[in-house]
């Protein structure tokens, strides 16, 4: 049977005099619905159309009589013109609102090449592990899907999640941003919360090459009114310090990321075992394994040279996990308490 090319997204529009818009009220000033309206060349009653528009979005914008329109946090857009100049010769397509980054780059597969990046404000229909949905306020995260090719084929893909993990641990400190952990198998934690969720998917057959793309969504700041459809306990980059420069981060985590996937390619998982164990903010504490209905209890023990989870049993035998249906939990997370979590892209 031939394969089937997935199938691409149905394309999300944010018009252009949306976005400018947003680019006017992006300085998080208050400016009046007459000077908007002279500026976009509409009418006061069009601006504010088009600012419960923007609304929809995730964005929290103010009105106040007299004062005019002014966004709760000021935004920084991303920029396609600097992201490409910066990331050269590797692609960059940049759309504000997408329905998911990694079901775009997944569609056009035989189009790219390896490092070539999407990026977005917003995510319409991001998805994460096991299909769960994920909460994108438009400017509150990083949203980015990368394309990698493995020629040694899908079984060398083993442990690639972990490896992202690490690469955006350190492209974070690198950044000022310290504090960050991983949790098996695809996510970043600060202090116990949810900070970003990262996506594999792959496309490939047996004895040929692998494509990859690898999804990651990153908190940033997130507005007052998404945090509440949250109902897992979450984090922000902006706990560990000021934001400065949206751009500079997608930058710095492209190219590290990149760095990171040619190691791996060359070595495996096993060039960054050691280093994963240190950062497994579970490694040593009591967890919960959730294996459909059956419930297994021990210590973590870090990961493997294959990168399996390492479970201590009550009886001191040591048994290993790869992924698959395998839900790692704190040891006071019942399982009847599972939650979704805001996950990649």
């Amino acid at each position: 049977m031939p394969k089937q090319e997935p199938k691409s997204e149905p394309k999300q529009e944010l018009s252009p005099l949306r976005e400018a818009l947003l680019t006017l009220l992006a300085d998080g000033q208050f400016h009046s619905g007459e000077q908007l309206g002279e500026q976009l060349a509409v009418s006061r009653a069009a601006v504010s159309k088009h600012v419960q528009a923007i609304k929809a979005l995730g964005l929290e914008v103010y009105s106040v009589s007299g004062k005019g329109y002014r966004l709760a946090v000021p935004l920084q857009l991303l920029d396609q013109h600097r992201l490409s100049r910066e990331l050269a010769p590797q692609r960059v397509e940049l759309i504000p609102v997408i329905g998911s980054t990694n079901q775009h780059w997944l569609a056009q597969l035989n189009q790219l090449n390896n490092g070539d990046i999407c990026v977005a404000e917003c995510q319409t229909a991001g998805r994460g592990r096991r299909g769960r949905n994920w909460v994108s306020p438009f400017g509150g995260q990083l949203i980015m899907s990368m394309y990698w090719r493995l020629e040694q084929g899908m079984a060398a893909a083993m442990g690639l999640s972990l490896v992202v993990g690490i690469a955006v641990v350190e492209s974070l400190e690198a950044q000022g941003f310290s504090g960050v952990q991983l949790k098996w198998p695809n996510d970043l934690y600060v202090n116990g919360r949810k900070l970003a969720g990262i996506l594999v998917e792959m496309s490939g057959t047996a004895g040929g090459p692998c494509q990859l793309v690898v999804g990651l969504g990153l908190n940033l700041l997130l507005p007052s009114s998404e945090q509440a459809r949250i109902n897992q306990p979450f984090a922000e980059l902006a706990e560990l310090g000021e934001i400065n420069d949206r751009n500079g981060l997608v930058i710095a985590l492209s190219q590290h990321l990149q760095h990171c996937l040619s190691i791996f390619e060359a070595h495996g998982i096993r060039a960054f075992r050691e280093q994963w164990n240190q950062l497994d903010y579970f490694n040593g504490k009591p967890v919960r394994i959730l294996m459909g209905e059956q419930v297994i209890q021990g210590t973590a023990r870090g990961i493997d040279e294959q990168g399996a989870l390492l479970l201590e049993l009550a009886d001191g035998k040591i048994k290993r996990f790869l992924g698959g249906e395998v839900s790692l939990r704190g040891e006071d997370t019942a399982p009847s308490a599972e939650r979704r979590a805001p996950s990649s892209t």
